[in-house]
């Protein structure tokens, strides 16, 4: 596969298409209430291509037409206690880092107003948050006083909303023109060079490394990497100030502030093209062989009359069925998120179950789609009396 296509990070011309996957649902954690409404889900193609000069990934068959975040779009994590002392220690150290103390926050694709809360308590702060996917109620410390939420994206009309501090987390990998929201926000800051910009997006390098087709999903159309990353800020007019990944090395988070001109020097680990190249010619080479094996894995397993469930009703668990083509291999997906109990996976129709569900169902083997969680989900399977293989993605 290739074409001409123009780097929408950086624009250059001649990306270079590696992975192809066609069908896919275009949104991956929509609450869908029939089993029906799950199969017949729009779909749409991926068409992965890489950028020689500055190292990024987008999705290059995209169609950001056939995208609604609407109220029915379920993304929080925060059930979880692995990812809740994640966010927590997250948002105290951007509060002691900065000095966001008495300090006016802005937040792009704020989900319910989470981490925008958190943020706000920890600093005594005030905030507000973008999201068009937002449900009044749903999070009390949304109060429309210290913290409130414009329910629409963020663009250029709200450049006008100004703040001490930016952040935009697991949002910007879902935007296609990655140059032109960047640089939005910098028009934002305007002659503020105080301000500062953080975000956090997911590190393509570990689902190149690790053959991971679970993390390749529809909304996600761009892919970043450090050098990508960095380029884009720095082109952007950002000095960047730090550069790191965390959770297990799945999170990509920068830090910067408006720079002087078009931006200061790029830190040397964001110059590690050779790497990002090779990582794409792997993922290349051997994804297929990862997907055949799963695919005979759970063949085999249903044969002996064995049962598989997957743990995570979101967007891995999506993109792992999908990708696989798989239905009767796998009667349920289990996640702790009450709001998706009961509600269909998209593209391929297993019914989300609770935890509790599996004391009844006894699973041979429970396939966890995040191996961070790997912990939390023995100890509660272990809590439930439930003995089963955990197996990771």
């Amino acid at each position: 596969m290739s074409r001409k296509q123009v780097c929408p990070n950086c624009g250059t011309a001649g990306m270079e298409s590696f992975f192809k996957v066609d069908g896919v649902p275009v949104h991956s954690v929509q609450l869908l209430k029939t089993r029906q409404e799950a199969l017949d889900y729009p779909k749409g193609d991926i068409e992965l291509a890489s950028c020689g000069a500055c190292g990024f990934v987008s999705n290059i068959a995209f169609d950001a037409k056939l995208h609604d975040y609407s109220h029915e779009y379920e993304s929080t994590q925060r059930y979880s206690p692995t990812f809740s002392a994640f966010h927590s220690q997250l948002a105290q150290g951007l509060v002691e880092r900065y000095g966001l103390h008495g300090k006016e926050l802005v937040e792009i694709g704020c989900g319910q107003g989470e981490f925008l809360a958190l943020l706000c308590e920890a600093g005594d702060n005030t905030g507000i948050g973008f999201d068009p996917a937002f449900v009044a109620g749903r999070n009390p410390a949304v109060d429309g006083k210290t913290i409130k939420v414009v329910k629409d994206y963020y663009s250029e009309k709200y450049t006008d909303t100004q703040g001490d501090f930016y952040c935009c987390k697991m949002t910007l990998e879902h935007i296609t023109d990655t140059g032109k929201f960047i640089r939005n926000v910098r028009r934002a800051i305007g002659d503020r060079p105080d301000a500062i910009v953080f975000f956090q997006v997911p590190d393509v390098r570990l689902i190149l490394r690790d053959l991971g087709f679970w993390d390749i999903y529809y909304e996600h159309c761009s892919y970043f990497s450090i050098p990508s990353l960095a380029r884009l800020f720095q082109a952007c007019g950002f000095d960047v100030l730090d550069l790191k990944t965390e959770y297990g090395d799945q999170y990509l988070m920068i830090e910067a502030r408006p720079a002087n001109g078009a931006g200061g020097p790029l830190p040397a680990k964001a110059e590690d093209l050779n790497g990002i190249a090779g990582d794409v010619a792997y993922f290349a080479a051997n994804w297929r062989a990862k997907v055949d094996g799963w695919r005979q894995k759970l063949t085999d397993m249903k044969a002996k009359g064995q049962r598989a469930v997957i743990w995570g009703g979101g967007s891995k668990g999506v993109a792992f069925l999908t990708t696989l083509g798989i239905v009767d291999e796998v009667a349920y997906a289990v996640d702790i998120n009450p709001l998706k109990h009961g509600t269909f996976m998209a593209g391929t129709g297993q019914e989300v179950v609770s935890p509790e569900f599996l004391r009844d169902y006894k699973p041979d083997a429970v396939i966890v789609m995040n191996p961070i969680y790997c912990r939390e989900i023995g100890e509660q399977l272990e809590g439930l009396g439930v003995k089963a293989e955990l197996l990771t993605a």
